[in-house]
């Protein structure tokens, strides 16, 4: 399979600039780079999909170029957004683009003669002045090109654009023509929000040194309801541990809808088509396994936190699933019981014991005491994973890691006891 028939496989080609594309993706050595503005100081999740791309290319003999947009950072690209963003200050943007840059390394081989390539436009729209940007590059844009892009026609829409964001498209059209001359690079790669900014920079390169680039954009990639895919309720997923655990990543993959589970498997996956076929044939007849949702979110957290984190994630996933999660190490308990209700006791309660009773009826799981009764005599109550037919008298010699103590009626009703200082 060539590279451009993996891309249509794999639904990763919204639109192309040139037919003539499609040879030198599947014949040539091409340099091409994907953009990433530092706008918070991790990357998310949908930002991985330009990381993918590029590792494609790379196994397909072409050379991947990273831009960590220092420069284009301090605008902020209007597309795909309706307001205004705020404008970062030096320090953040610079602390931003450093751990974006540790991140944006881990995802490409930086050896061999298609060794990956990892910069900072900063180093060179810093040192524009104004006088040079309007003469060098301000003349090749007309204005009603540029008020004819979506992104920006999106905005007028609604509540306007100030020059500021206008700009952005000149900014990032000036980084291909930098990429093109330092680089050779002649493929931008992007979301589909992102084909203005494209086809301006492919248009600059023309006017300015008459060479031919091309652009190449995926589709948006949405959840099953229309939203973003890589966003929760709490918002982004990150690529960041500290701020999206391996376990979260795991859960919130793992909770992709039926309908979507194939589409992502090819899509941010290196999984060959035989594989997705037989994971598909398992949705079909034992949907109540969600085998391709476990296979897609172990792939994905493999690939962005290690195979370690992702056999991590993936036991606490089985656990949660067939109610053990009291094996699993206190940290990870913690985690695993996020969503569950949580009751805090204070140590000095634990002195001279609490009665099992008592401290269950502090907890949702039970609408009464008869009813926790009636259960606790069936067998259905468990603490710390043992199923209680009786009350009993609770201590701190019961606590897992000194602290906690697990709750849980039946199989999957859970609740987490913190015992702490008042």
């Amino acid at each position: 399979m060539t590279l451009s028939e993996e891309l249509h496989y794999r639904g990763l080609i919204n639109q192309m600039s040139a037919d003539g594309l499609v040879e030198s993706m599947d014949l040539g050595h091409l340099s091409l780079y994907v953009g990433f503005d530092p706008t918070a100081d991790s990357l998310h999740l949908g930002n991985l999909l330009g990381l993918i791309m590029l590792r494609r290319f790379q196994r397909n003999g072409h050379r991947p170029i990273m831009v960590a947009g220092g420069g284009t950072g301090m605008i902020g690209d209007p597309s795909g957004r309706s307001t205004e963003r705020t404008l970062l200050d030096d320090e953040t943007l610079t602390k931003n683009t450093e751990a974006i840059r540790r991140q944006l390394e881990r995802f490409v081989d930086f050896t061999g003669e298609a060794a990956g390539v990892l910069v900072d436009n900063r180093e060179w729209l810093q040192r524009l002045n104004l006088i040079d940007y309007l003469r060098e590059y301000g003349k090749h844009f007309s204005v009603a090109t540029m008020l004819a892009k979506d992104s920006v026609k999106a905005r007028l829409g609604s509540e306007g654009i100030s020059y500021t964001e206008f700009s952005y498209m000149v900014l990032q059209a000036i980084d291909f023509l930098e990429l093109s001359r330092r680089f050779d690079c002649t493929l931008q790669l992007g979301g589909s929000d992102q084909w203005g900014n494209i086809t301006a920079g492919i248009d600059l390169i023309r006017r300015v040194d008459q060479r031919e680039a091309f652009g190449l954009t995926w589709p948006l990639i949405t959840k099953a309801d229309g939203t973003k895919f890589g966003k929760s309720v709490g918002g982004a997923i990150w690529l960041d541990p500290r701020r999206t655990s391996p376990y979260q990543l795991y859960q919130f993959l793992v909770r992709s809808d039926d309908s979507m589970v194939l589409s992502y498997l090819k899509q941010f996956t290196f999984l060959d088509p035989e594989e997705i076929a037989g994971l598909d044939r398992s949705l079909h007849e034992h949907p109540e396994r969600h085998e391709p949702h476990h296979r897609l979110a172990r792939e994905l957290v493999t690939l962005v936190h290690g195979q370690e984190e992702a056999e991590r994630a993936t036991k606490a996933s089985r656990s949660l699933f067939v109610g053990e999660l009291e094996s699993l190490e206190p940290d990870l308990l913690v985690e695993a019981l996020g969503e569950a209700p949580t009751v805090n006791i204070d140590a000095r309660e634990l002195e001279e014991g609490i009665d099992l009773v008592e401290l269950v009826s502090r907890t949702p799981l039970f609408g009464s005491k008869s009813e926790l009764r009636r259960t606790l005599n069936q067998g259905g109550l468990y603490l710390n994973g043992t199923a209680q037919r009786e009350s009993i008298t609770i201590t701190k010699d019961l606590l897992i890691d000194g602290r906690l103590l697990v709750v849980r009626r039946g199989k999957k009703d859970y609740c987490l006891v913190r015992c702490g200082p008042e």
